[in-house]
C-alpha cells in the first residue's frame, strides 16, 4: 500500500507540474471571450487510461474559464458507465463505447451523446533486471496470459529475443481487477492475435482471466509490475513513462517490433474510416510503425441538459477538448485526435440541447 501511493504521489506531482502551463510558453486557447460558456461544477468519472490528460486538460480549462471548475474521478471505464446511467456525474467516459444494453439502461441512443475525446496506447510493462529490449508478439503474448507460459526463458519466449539471455524467473501476470475500457482493448487485440484466447476468453471490459492477479486502475497496474521481479502487465503509456518503467517492444501487423509511442498511436490511427460506437477498434492497425494497442477514450453524455448553465458549461468544454484541448495531451504521450475523429466529436455535440435548442450553433 505504501508503495502504491508512492506511485500516485510521483503522478500526482508530475502532473501538478506540467499543469502548470502549456510546455510550449503558449496560452491556453478557447473558446473567444465573448462567448458565454456556461457555469457550474462538473463531475465525471470513469476511464483511468485517459486520467493524466484529463487532469491536465481540465485544469488548463478552469485557468481559461474561472466559472466552470471539474472533478473527474478514474473509477475505470465499467465505473464511469455505471455512475453515468446513475446520474451521478455529469458524464462517464471509457475506452469502449457502451453496449446495446448499457445503452438502453441509460435512456436510449437518443438520449445519449458519445463521442471521442482522447487517443493513446497501452504499453507491455515488464519487470525484469538487466533485460533492456524484451520482445513479443501477439500469440505469445496471449499464451502468457493463458498461463500457458510460465518463466521468461521460455523457449517461445527466446526465440523471439535472439542472442538476449533470459532469466528462469517466473512470470508474475497483472492485469486490471475493475471493468476496463484497458481490458477492453487488450483482449480485443489479444483475440486477434489467438484463436484460443478468443474462444476461451474472448473481449471485454471484464473478463475471466485464466491466470494473473488483479490491480485497480492502470496505476495499480503499473505499481504491481513495478514492485514485482518478473511481472508483467498492460498499462497506459503515459503511466509507463512517468514511473520509468521497462516496457516490451510488440511485434506489429507488418511486422515490426515497435514500442508503444504517440507517434504509433498516431499511425495505427491514420487509416481510421466510418468510425462509430460500433465500429470502433483500431487495435492490431496496419502500418510499419502503428503501435497494436491503441485506442480511443469516448466521452458520455445526455444530449438533453436539465441545467442550462451547466449544460452549457459542459457542451463548451468537451467542444474545447475535442480541439484546443489536444495540446495539452502530447507531453503526456496522447496522440491528437485525426481531425476526422475531431470533426465527429463535434458534429455529435451540436445534437445537445437546453431549452429546446442546440447549444452549439
Amino acid at each position: 500500500m505504501r508503495q502504491t501511493k508512492a506511485l500516485l504521489a510521483l503522478l500526482a506531482g508530475l502532473l501538478i507540474t506540467a499543469c502548470g502551463g502549456a510546455g510550449s510558453g503558449s496560452s491556453p486557447s478557447g473558446a473567444p471571450a465573448s462567448v458565454d460558456v456556461g457555469s457550474g461544477n462538473l463531475a465525471g468519472a470513469g476511464s483511468t487510461f485517459t486520467e493524466p490528460f484529463y487532469t491536465k486538460a481540465f485544469y488548463q480549462y478552469s485557468q481559461l474559464h474561472s466559472s466552470v471548475a471539474v472533478n473527474y474521478q478514474p473509477i475505470g471505464s465499467g465505473g464511469g458507465i455505471q455512475q453515468f446511467t446513475k446520474g451521478t456525474v455529469d458524464f462517464g467516459a471509457s475506452d469502449v463505447p457502451m453496449t446495446a444494453a448499457e445503452v438502453a439502461a441509460a435512456g436510449g441512443a437518443d438520449a445519449i451523446a458519445e463521442f471521442p475525446t482522447t487517443l493513446g496506447v497501452a504499453a507491455i510493462a515488464y519487470n525484469l533486471a538487466g533485460i533492456d529490449k524484451l520482445q513479443l508478439d501477439g500469440p505469445t503474448l496471449a499464451k502468457i496470459y493463458l498461463g500457458q507460459i510460465k518463466t521468461w526463458n521460455d523457449p517461445a519466449l527466446a526465440a523471439l529475443n535472439g542472442t538476449t539471455k533470459l532469466p528462469g524467473t517466473p512470470i508474475s501476470v497483472t492485469h486490471r481487477s475493475e471493468g476496463s475500457g484497458t481490458s477492453y482493448a487488450f483482449t480485443d487485440y489479444l483475440s486477434k492475435q489467438s484463436a484460443e484466447w478468443q474462444t476461451k476468453v474472448g473481449v471485454g471490459k471484464s473478463v475471466q482471466w485464466p491466470t494473473g492477479i488483479g490491480a485497480n486502475g492502470n496505476a495499480g497496474v503499473a505499481n504491481a509490475v513495478k514492485t514485482t521481479d518478473g511481472a508483467i502487465g498492460y498499462v497506459e503509456l503515459a503511466f509507463v513513462v512517468q514511473a520509468r518503467m521497462q516496457q516490451a517492444y510488440l511485434k506489429n501487423k507488418n511486422g515490426k517490433f515497435v514500442q508503444a509511442s504517440l507517434a504509433g498511436g498516431s499511425a495505427a490511427a491514420a487509416g481510421t474510416t466510418g468510425l462509430s460506437t460500433t465500429n470502433f477498434s483500431i487495435t492490431d492497425a496496419p502500418g510499419d510503425t502503428s503501435y497494436p494497442i491503441a485506442t480511443f477514450t469516448w466521452a458520455i453524455m445526455k444530449k438533453t441538459q436539465a441545467d442550462a448553465a451547466k449544460g452549457k458549461a459542459l457542451t463548451y468544454l468537451m467542444q474545447w477538448l475535442v480541439t484546443g484541448g489536444q495540446q495539452y495531451g502530447k507531453d503526456l504521450q496522447y496522440a491528437p485526435l485525426p481531425k476526422a475523429v475531431s470533426d465527429l466529436a463535434q458534429t455529435s455535440l451540436k445534437t445537445v440541447t437546453a431549452n429546446g435548442a442546440p447549444i452549439l450553433k
